[in-house]
């Protein structure tokens, strides 16, 4: 009889700002809840601003008042017969207890809780939370202080002394995001031989630059990518290689 899997508890987690960890937490998560047939939440720790939260009310505005997406809506939701994945407004330091209420409270157990966290690492409740993830994914671009930031913050997070709370069987990995095709290849390789030298963890896939990433659902009439309400469309993931991360994060975290 196969035993009954937890729910995995995972951090897109960077201490650098505009690399993109909400905008794949958001793209990962609809794609895992609305057509991978997992069940997903998402916990909006990023206080005060809550862009995830924020971001769910624009999307619910833009399919009332857009004929392609209130169509895909329609189909999708008709199709998957669940509602959207929940996104609760939180603090780093109660985002643990936030969740395992929200569960408590509900008859359906997600297979994976994303929380969203602040980039600061001072911020209260943010370590004490990345303690206890199942898995980190740090995504990381070829720029010199993107780098060094995560490089060093990660080294730091891994060397902190073991605690109670601390989950021993946490993974963590880094990932390149926001590749540009036009750079030279030479300059990844030199990032990856430090990663090597450092025995971090790093994904083979590289996610794409595009500027659909930058982009929310109201800014594509006729198309959808970003949203928290309907998955990316599967050309737009093929052409930003966010498919082929898809799988691979399937592989890593075994869903």
């Amino acid at each position: 009889m196969a035993t009954k899997k937890e729910t995995l508890k995972i951090s897109f987690s960077t201490p650098k700002g505009g690399v993109g960890k909400s905008t794949i937490t958001t793209l990962l998560a609809s794609v895992l809840h609305y057509r991978l047939g997992f069940n997903v939440l998402v916990m909006d720790c990023d206080f005060p601003q809550h862009s995830l939260a924020n971001m769910r009310e624009r999307d619910l505005k833009t399919i009332m008042q857009n004929d392609y997406h209130k169509r895909a809506a329609m189909k999708l939701y008709q199709s998957i017969n669940k509602k959207a994945y929940p996104i609760i407004s939180c603090k780093a330091d109660d985002a643990l207890s936030k969740a395992r209420d929200y569960v408590e409270q509900f008859s359906i157990e997600p297979n994976v809780i994303f929380f969203d966290l602040p980039g600061t690492a001072n911020t209260k409740g943010v370590l004490t939370t990345l303690r206890t993830m199942d898995f980190i994914f740090s995504p990381i671009t070829a720029d010199r202080l993107v780098m060094e930031s995560t490089l060093s913050f990660t080294k730091a997070f891994l060397e902190l002394p073991e605690t109670d709370d601390r989950n021993r069987e946490q993974r963590m990995w880094l990932f390149w995001n926001q590749v540009d095709g036009r750079e030279k290849t030479g300059i990844y390789e030199v990032y990856q031989s430090i990663i090597s030298g450092l025995d971090l963890y790093v994904m083979s896939s590289r996610i794409m630059d595009s500027k659909r990433f930058r982009k929310e659902t109201d800014d594509m009439p006729n198309s959808v990518f970003r949203s928290s309400l309907l998955p990316a469309e599967p050309q737009l993931m093929k052409t930003t290689r966010l498919d082929m991360f898809v799988d691979e994060f399937l592989k890593i975290v075994n869903l």
